[in-house]
């Protein structure tokens, strides 16, 4: 440690991530003269994913530029809506986020979702393998090197969980046209085509049917069917608005 001092000023966006005594203008740090601005920043407790451009002294630097003594570092979160290279867009989800998943899958996004804890080691890979976004409220996940590309859900509430990935990402809207159990894309089918899986009830009352091609579960407008309108509505009402 050569007793290098910085000073870092955090965005209000990023203040849940860092203590409250670092939330109130640039406050001093020290620094071992050799790490990262990126691992200082993560050394704060707050995950690469979240942060936009690092500015110091008024010029924008990469997360490898070496912090030096007497810089005055602005840490800034991701711009919205974020752009992701590469792949189409398309998420990955921890077991924590099975209601955001079965919500963007009826708004028809490309939406894997782990339904059981297969641990932070296997969730990256696949987020690299695949090229898929990870959501999760896990910090440590998110900082995994492995990691295709990641984002935290500030939310705990399902309603505020998607309006937030929705805000972020921008992600293009189809609904009903996957299915919300498996992610697999739906086709029109007949009502013998699932009469396998209809009660009597059902047979009697509905003639327009839709069934996955992944798992064949069938859809129809049933008892929820309003409930789900309301979600695809204010979700298709919110992206108008804001274009």
């Amino acid at each position: 440690m050569n007793g290098t001092e910085i000073r870092v000023e955090v965005a209000p966006e990023l203040h849940l991530f860092v203590p409250a005594a670092r939330r109130a203008g640039a406050t001093a740090l020290g620094t071992d003269g050799v790490s990262t601005l990126g691992h200082v920043v993560e050394s704060l407790g707050i995950p690469l994913t979240e942060v936009g451009p690092l500015v110091v002294d008024g010029r924008e630097v990469p997360h490898a530029h070496i912090p030096r003594a007497g810089e005055t570092v602005t840490v800034r979160p991701v711009a919205r809506p974020q752009h992701v290279p590469g792949a189409p867009l398309r998420f990955l989800l921890d077991v924590h986020l099975g209601t955001l998943a079965r919500r963007l899958r009826l708004l028809g996004v490309d939406t894997a979702y782990e339904s059981t804890d297969i641990g932070d080691p296997a969730l990256a890979a696949r987020s690299a393998a695949e090229q898929r976004v990870m959501l999760s409220r896990d910090r440590g996940l998110l900082r995994r090197r492995e990691l295709w590309a990641g984002a935290y859900v500030y939310s705990t509430r399902p309603d505020d969980q998607l309006q937030d990935v929705l805000d972020r990402f921008a992600p293009e809207l189809r609904p009903w046209t996957r299915c919300t159990a498996c992610n697999g894309l739906l086709r029109q089918a007949t009502k013998e085509e699932v009469a396998d899986q209809l009660k009597g009830g059902t047979q009697r009352s509905y003639d327009i049917f839709a069934q996955c091609t992944s798992c064949g579960r069938a859809y129809w407008k049933g008892a929820h069917h309003e409930q789900l309108e309301a979600v695809v509505a204010r979700a298709l009402s919110t992206r108008t608005q804001g274009s």
